[in-house]
């Protein structure tokens, strides 16, 4: 393992913790902007949105966006 894989490593709960935060903090604000809202929907909707966001900067890396970052 290198090092940076040992540091990513590391801080691997966080960052989990992290991605749970932002996705139960959105939900949470659907509940409350959206009385009736479906739950299942929302999440996937949800889900979807923070999707889209993963894959572009998936691209930008392959880009090169952050080689230098």
């Amino acid at each position: 393992m290198n090092t940076i894989e040992k540091e990513l490593q590391s801080r691997k709960s966080e960052i989990h913790k992290e991605v749970d935060l932002l996705f139960k903090a959105n939900m949470k604000i659907s509940d409350w902007d959206v009385p009736e809202v479906d739950d299942r929907e929302a999440a996937t909707l949800l889900l979807s949105i923070i999707q889209e966001k993963i894959d572009a900067i998936k691209e930008d890396v392959e880009a090169g966006k952050y080689d230098y970052y």
